[in-house]
């Protein structure tokens, strides 16, 4: 699982919190990285020098296999957590969908022995 991290220029600390955002991250999805391929974390404060409430947002996008990209966004007064919110959002959306693609793949019916017979 790839994790691409960007932050805007009102993010203060891009170093160190690039490693911290990957940890949450990878600790989150850790037990669904084998249908991640790559997660793509936004990350930015809304009313920049000012400060006020839920003005961090974290937009986190995930691309699974055999998917269309899925995405959710966090708004918190701190950008941790923002980014702990977007993780834990994300976990349960992936979650979801891999169930419910388990789910349609077990409940099919187009196997070859359930074509129609042929009556001459």
């Amino acid at each position: 699982m790839q994790i691409q991290i960007n932050t805007d220029h009102n993010i203060a600390g891009r170093e160190t919190l690039t490693t911290q955002i990957s940890g949450v991250v990878e600790n989150a999805l850790s037990r669904l990285s084998d249908h991640i391929t790559r997660v793509e974390v936004h990350v930015t404060d809304e009313s920049s020098h000012k400060s006020s409430p839920n003005d961090k947002r974290c937009v986190m996008e995930a691309r699974l296999e055999r998917h269309q990209p899925i995405a959710v966004t966090h708004h918190a007064t701190t950008v941790d957590q923002a980014v702990d919110g977007a993780a834990d959002k994300l976990a349960r959306l992936i979650e979801h969908t891999v169930a419910r693609q388990h789910d349609q793949q077990s409940h099919r019916t187009d196997s070859p022995s359930a074509q129609p017979a042929l009556i001459e």
